[in-house]
């Protein structure tokens, strides 16, 4: 089994990469015990059948350089195929300052194409490939060495099935004419905005139930603290302290060491030294706020007068499309999006893009009266009005 330990090899490999037309790409890592994803392994494969046409590259060699690999990231002659791209892409972006591109994800193509919503890798070899994946090496530790035959197998699956995926998905993305579909969802993973973190904008993660400003403030400043801590350090959030215990801190507002030591869910390691300090002083970052500038909650939505009888008209129509187009509903338009239009909102995905050209446009013309719902049967159709 090919796995590649030097730089000499590896620019060997990414060179006779350039002159492909695409290369499929996954990455093995571990992120229990750190912020940051420690990267173990990567796969690469070319479009051809030869055993040199899918390769293993471990970075935790010694002396071994990235650099030919993230040069061929950048190659714009060379579409790189990932499934479920996210986790993978952030890991290229945080360690070396780049996403690559052009980038096909076969998990939104697959969306695109009738396989559902958010359908496995597995799925769609069992489906398109018609293999079977051996799935016991799927949650081993990556970063142990050697690794073994069952691991580099697993390993390689995850990009010479996916090459057939990839064909099967672009050409019939370019029979449907919907390519441009799946580059407006894409557009969202080749944004670097979607993988950086900043602290101050933390506490829009936290679920509450108070929209009080000042609750919010003292929410925004622990959860400021608790990225930045978690950040430094390179361990999770959760090792800090957990969702719950921020929101009780908030809620009780310890003052002292001795008023956090009664804190019900605030872990012991905690409770003392740079994380009890961390504590304290966001705490009353959050009292001493202006009033000028505590964070305001969106309640736009809270407000919403929903015409009940209309939003289950947009949910039969969002159903004859999903039957009608083949596309997940979940990716055309979710409940809040429903709901939203039926209370007069226009600022919402489902009416944008290529979403607006599957359902938007009949969904405005269903809110203006302009087109009734007919059944007839299991089927339902559009029908135009006046």
């Amino acid at each position: 089994m090919n796995t590649l330990t030097t730089t000499q090899e590896l620019a060997a490999f990414c060179e006779r990469a350039k002159s492909q037309p695409y290369v499929t790409i996954d990455t093995e890592f571990l992120r229990e015990r750190t912020y940051y994803s420690k990267l173990c392994l990567i796969q690469l494969a070319l479009p051809g059948r030869d055993e040199n046409d899918a390769v293993l590259v471990d970075p935790l060699v010694e002396g071994l350089s990235l650099d030919p690999l993230i040069d061929l990231m950048r190659e714009p002659s060379v579409v790189k195929v990932f499934h479920a791209a996210r986790q993978d892409l952030e890991i290229f972006f945080v360690d070396h300052d780049v996403i690559p591109q052009p980038l096909f994800d076969t998990q939104v193509a697959a969306m695109v194409c009738g396989f559902g919503d958010q359908v496995g890798y597995e799925t769609l070899v069992r489906k398109i490939a018609k293999q079977s994946l051996d799935k016991s090496s799927r949650f081993t530790d990556w970063s142990r060495r050697p690794l073994t035959e069952a691991q580099k197998t697993y390993a390689l699956a995850d990009v010479t099935h996916l090459r057939q995926i990839y064909e099967f998905l672009d050409r019939k993305l370019q029979e449907t004419g919907r390519s441009h579909w799946v580059q407006e969802e894409i557009a969202l993973l080749t944004d670097p905005e979607t993988y950086i973190t900043r602290p101050e904008q933390a506490w829009r993660r936290i679920k509450t139930r108070s929209s009080s400003p000042r609750f919010l403030a003292i929410v925004q400043a622990l959860a400021e603290f608790r990225e930045a801590h978690a950040q430094a350090r390179n361990i999770p959030r959760n090792r800090v302290f957990k969702d719950d215990a921020l929101v009780e801190l908030a809620s009780t507002k310890p003052g002292s060491m001795n008023d956090l030591g009664r804190s019900r869910l605030l872990l012991r390691e905690a409770r003392k030294g740079d994380i009890a300090d961390g504590i304290l002083a966001a705490i009353k970052q959050g009292l001493d706020c202006p009033q000028e500038d505590l964070p305001k909650p969106d309640t736009s939505r809270d407000k919403m007068q929903v015409n009940p009888a209309l939003a289950d008209l947009l949910r039969v129509l969002l159903k004859a499309k999903t039957e009608s187009s083949g596309v997940a509903s979940k990716l055309i338009a979710p409940s809040a999006d429903l709901d939203a239009i039926a209370a007069g909102m226009r600022e919402v995905a489902a009416l944008k893009g290529w979403r607006r050209e599957v359902f938007g446009e009949d969904a405005l013309r269903l809110c203006n009266g302009e087109i009734g719902l007919a059944a007839k049967g299991n089927a339902v159709r559009v029908v135009r009005l006046g």
